[in-house]
């Protein structure tokens, strides 16, 4: 399941795990960065920004704040 999050200009990004749909319960080792603990994850945005490719730590989904994953995607986008 997408986490989304918006950002200051009121775009809503949906994140997902790349390679999520090579698994039932959304997660891939796939995804997984190679030597690391951190995962590949795609965020697609509403309106006409462009989807970005995040490196987010294991639990991204649950224990990043959206605060920390707009900031991310800021950073990523640049």
């Amino acid at each position: 399941m997408p986490r989304e999050v918006t950002d200051g200009d009121g775009t809503t990004w949906s994140l997902v795990e790349a390679y999520a749909g090579l698994s039932e319960d959304g997660r891939s080792e796939a995804a997984r960065v190679e030597g690391t603990d951190r995962f590949r994850v795609i965020a697609t945005p509403t309106g006409g920004a462009q989807s970005v490719e995040l490196e987010l730590p294991a639990g991204w989904a649950d224990d990043l704040s959206d605060d920390v994953l707009v900031k991310e995607i800021g950073a990523a986008a640049e």
